[in-house]
């Protein structure tokens, strides 16, 4: 299940995409639009920034900016800041994997082979679905 932080990230940066090269978005802004705590979110943007999603502009026009074109920034991407893996098991993971430490032979593991076609079938999902997909949904 989706985090509350990720949740809220994908949001924040729907939001921010509906604002893409229009210049700066206030949190405060991105808050109230998207019902989401000013604290939390903050934190949210920070990480953002610091995996260069976002940046910002500090004073009284200031605020936050996607940096990439909402067509490059998947659910993917989001989901794997914040929640971590896709893949249902460590020893399918693309990104974060690790053996399995109950496994004889992964090779022929009857979980890990069908985990395998889970993970591709969810991460194609999740790659598909960008920013510019959730906007026009609203």
């Amino acid at each position: 299940m989706m985090s509350k932080r990720c949740k809220y990230a994908l949001k924040a940066m729907v939001r921010l995409a509906r604002n893409y090269n229009q210049g700066f978005l206030p949190t405060s802004v991105i808050a109230q639009d998207e019902h989401i705590p000013r604290k939390f979110l903050e934190q949210i943007l920070l990480e953002l920034k610091r995996v260069k999603l976002v940046n910002s502009k500090q004073g009284k026009t200031g605020g936050y900016y996607l940096l990439k074109s909402p067509d490059e920034v998947s659910l993917a991407d989001i989901y794997r800041i914040f929640d971590g893996p896709i893949a249902l098991a460590p020893c399918v993971s693309l990104n974060f994997y690790e053996p399995c430490d109950d496994c004889v032979d992964e090779e022929t593991c009857y979980l890990r082979n069908e985990f395998i076609i889970v993970r591709e079938k969810t991460r194609k999902s999740m790659m598909e679905a960008t920013l510019t997909t959730f906007m026009k949904k609203n």
